[in-house]
């Protein structure tokens, strides 16, 4: 992603398209295409073990093979792939298998000889379930060819993907069962210190996430291996990665695994320049985002802009009265990819109709309206007005929805991660009217070719 250009995207996970899949990537590119879209942003795409949420995976590496549908693919160069995907394929076989085999039991409660990798025990249970694991290992391959399929469609349209990585792995995944000394674990494998945020615009009580820690030290001493392998793994996916909670590469809000609440925690440095350093000396120019909502400190700026990454602004967050809110349209910068709402946010129109009476005056008075019906569309115009490289629409905020349509809220573990539209629901005329818009705000340089 090249951020001297004006883009705009749409954010809409998979799992938001019609069929949950991506059955509908065609459609969905064709109608990109036509609005002048240019980047199509997703949240992660890894495989979910407890509820829906795709920041709690089964893998840092594996994708969520539900995702993709039934297609015959060339299984020709499968070994090859294979030997490439060493380094995390067959831990992840293992584990899925290891899991089914014992009723979806955390690694930490599996018998203790599988628990602790004992390696008599490990190859007898490979050589026990070689179809088993090999079938895991399939699908990942058919997910890998049908993925970069169609990415080389989207290519074709223009149209560059923008993926998601959370900053922090699941604790009952098979990155932190096969590399405990990675982590910050016990002797049986428990989290000693969970991953979250304090209280914050989202929560009183902040976030308590419960992914375990890095073992900071342990990924210093090896070049930081595994979060390379990580970065190269996006990098052949995506055209632009967000770093989720990339605050969390300066210091990390570390809460005693004992503790219920992220109230009682504490920020701890971490050696973010290190580990961005030893990928650029790899990988040269990094297609990185930084998420840096929230708590924001200097040490966290100077980390981003030392390694020349655009951060991001939300519109919702704007509407206060303090002059330099790093969110507010006159201070959004070119470096920044500029949101109405993200999807932790409500829909805009949602957002819009719970604000009090007071605060609605203030958000039409500094987007320049008189009638409230025309706040949301406002808000879409005045990110794509902006001076943002990158424009970020959600799909829920196009279509016009309001609170029903809110694809997460941030502390909870009911409705998430639902919802999806209808292609019935998108007027004929959609894709030409976000054309106009776009082209006319200059980030959008030829007529769209169908």
């Amino acid at each position: 992603m090249n951020f001297d250009t004006h883009r705009a995207g749409l954010l809409l996970h998979p799992t938001s398209l019609p069929s949950g899949t991506l059955a509908d990537a065609e459609r969905w590119l064709d109608f990109l295409q036509a609005a002048g879209i240019r980047v199509w942003q997703m949240l992660p795409l890894g495989l979910p073990l407890v509820g829906l949420s795709p920041y709690q995976c089964a893998s840092a590496f594996a994708v969520n093979p539900a995702l993709f549908p039934e297609t015959q693919v060339d299984m020709h160069h499968f070994a090859g792939w294979c030997a490439k995907q060493r380094h995390w394929l067959n831990d992840y076989a293992r584990f899925i298998i290891i899991k089914r085999e014992h009723g979806g039991l955390t690694w930490t409660e599996w018998p203790r000889a599988l628990r602790d990798r004992d390696p008599q025990t490990l190859a007898a249970f490979d050589a026990a379930h070689a179809d088993a694991l090999q079938a895991v290992m399939v699908e990942q391959y058919h997910a890998d060819v049908c993925w970069q399929a169609m990415r080389a469609r989207a290519a074709a349209r223009g149209i560059q993907l923008f993926g998601d990585m959370p900053i922090f792995v699941a604790h009952d995944s098979a990155d932190v069962w096969a590399q405990r000394d990675q982590f910050l674990l016990d002797d049986d494998g428990h989290p000693t210190l969970v991953a979250g945020v304090p209280p914050d615009y989202f929560s009183e009580t902040g976030q308590r996430w419960g992914n375990p820690h890095y073992n900071w030290p342990a990924m210093q001493a090896d070049n930081f291996t595994w979060w390379r392998a990580r970065l190269r793994a996006h990098f052949d996916w995506f055209d632009l990665v967000r770093i989720d909670h990339f605050r969390g590469l300066a210091a990390a809000w570390e809460i005693p695994a004992s503790e219920p609440t992220a109230i009682h925690g504490e920020w701890v440095k971490a050696p973010g320049a290190e580990l961005l350093q030893a990928i650029v000396d790899e990988m040269g120019d990094l297609p990185l985002v930084a998420e840096d909502l929230g708590i924001i400190t200097p040490d966290v700026t100077e980390l981003r802009h030392q390694f020349r990454l655009p951060g991001m602004s939300v519109l919702q967050f704007a509407f206060d009265e303090h002059a330099d809110n790093p969110h507010k349209p006159e201070n959004v910068q070119p470096d920044t990819v500029y949101y109405t709402g993200t999807h932790d946010n409500d829909t805009t129109l949602g957002w819009w109709r719970t604000l009090p009476e007071h605060a609605r005056h203030e958000v039409m008075r500094q987007l320049g309206v008189e009638d409230p019906e025309a706040v949301p569309d406002a808000m879409m115009a005045t990110v794509l007005g902006s001076r943002a490289a990158l424009a970020i629409l959600p799909m829920q905020d196009v279509l016009g929805l309001g609170s029903e349509a809110r694809m997460n809220t941030p502390g909870t573990d009911n409705g998430n991660w639902r919802w999806r539209f209808e292609w019935g629901a998108i007027p004929a005329d959609l894709a030409p009217r976000l054309f106009e818009h776009i082209q006319k705000t200059h980030r959008c340089e030829t007529q769209p070719s169908l």
